[in-house]
């Protein structure tokens, strides 16, 4: 009887790579922005914790 052999799953890939969320600077215009976008966000998370 033979004995069945198996090969190993291969390796992630674990190469740093570029990532521009951490990259970018963190600047005043740059936040306010994003809290502007998350407007609605915002909104619907305020819903969903008062319904509870």
């Amino acid at each position: 009887m033979d004995t069945p052999r198996y090969e190993p799953a291969p390796e992630p890939d674990r190469t740093p790579r570029p990532n521009p969320i951490v990259d970018a600077p963190a600047t005043h215009a740059a936040c306010a922005r994003d809290y502007d976008q998350a407007a609605a966000v915002r909104d619907t998370m305020s819903k969903q914790e008062h319904t509870r």
